[in-house]
């Protein structure tokens, strides 16, 4: 798989395909197999490029804590590196902020985006410090059935299809979890994303018990010219348990905005 090799980190990446850049930032606890049922449903004439954030996957973990900042730059060095240019960034949760972020910084790479069950805070920081003591003390156990909860719908858990996800979540590197854990904590994008103005669709899931609908609404209320898409019965992460109504709203952003 192919690896950038920075001064400070090692970041493991996907460049898959021809066409216009798209590029995949994933959730807390996850890595960049979590797109792998949306990647199968994307259409030809795209280049899809996904990577594992510092403390995720197969990317080097260093110390924690992590600041948003630093996360931004990893994906700003990983497209200078790659030469993109005016991508459509599409981040979920975590991968929103880092979305964000990079909008307001480098408008040179991202002509538009997608924010996925995220917003322009996420919580506070003493949940976030609380979370990370939790994992710090008892391993990511001790935070994963609450985080199916909020993940999936009670249906989705109901049915057993969670069950993969818990495991991949416990496979996770602690140190990377509470790191990031740290840098999510300490992010409040009210103002910078207010201030933008590119294309954005935002994507809400009405399970959503990590970002729910109105917070993800009030996120996209604060880009000029923004859409907002409500997918029904979708949890915190709808490429995985709605990967078809996902995809048909993604595939329809793009068309919207000539990127393909």
């Amino acid at each position: 798989m192919p690896q950038l090799f920075l001064p400070d980190l090692r970041l493991h990446y996907r460049d898959e395909g021809h066409g216009a850049p798209l590029v995949l930032s994933h959730a807390l606890g996850l890595d960049l197999t979590m797109w792998d049922d949306l990647v199968a449903r994307l259409p030809a004439g795209l280049r899809v490029i996904r990577y594992d954030h510092r403390g995720h996957g197969q990317s080097d973990c260093p110390a924690p804590p992590y600041a948003m900042g630093a996360m931004i730059r990893d994906a700003e060095r990983l497209l200078d590196h790659l030469g993109v240019k005016d991508c459509v960034f599409v981040g979920l949760s975590l991968g929103g902020l880092v979305a964000q972020g990079l909008a307001v910084k480098r408008l040179d790479l991202v002509r538009g985006m997608v924010l996925s069950n995220t917003a322009a805070r996420i919580g506070i920081e003493s949940q976030w410090e609380a979370r990370a003591e939790a994992v710090a003390q008892g391993g990511l156990e001790a935070i994963a059935d609450a985080t199916m909860e909020r993940w999936f719908s009670r249906r989705f858990r109901a049915e057993g299809r969670h069950l993969p996800w818990r495991a991949r979540l416990l496979e996770a590197n602690p140190q990377g979890y509470c790191g990031a854990c740290a840098a999510i904590g300490g992010t409040d994008f009210y103002t910078p994303t207010a201030g933008l103005t590119l294309p954005t669709l935002a994507i809400a899931g009405t399970e959503d018990g990590s970002t729910p609908p109105d917070l993800v609404r009030e996120t996209a209320e604060l880009i000029l010219g923004s859409e907002f898409q409500l997918l029904r019965g979708a949890g915190h992460l709808p490429p995985i348990d709605a990967p078809d109504a996902f995809a048909a709203a993604l595939i329809g952003f793009l068309t919207r905005i000539g990127h393909f």
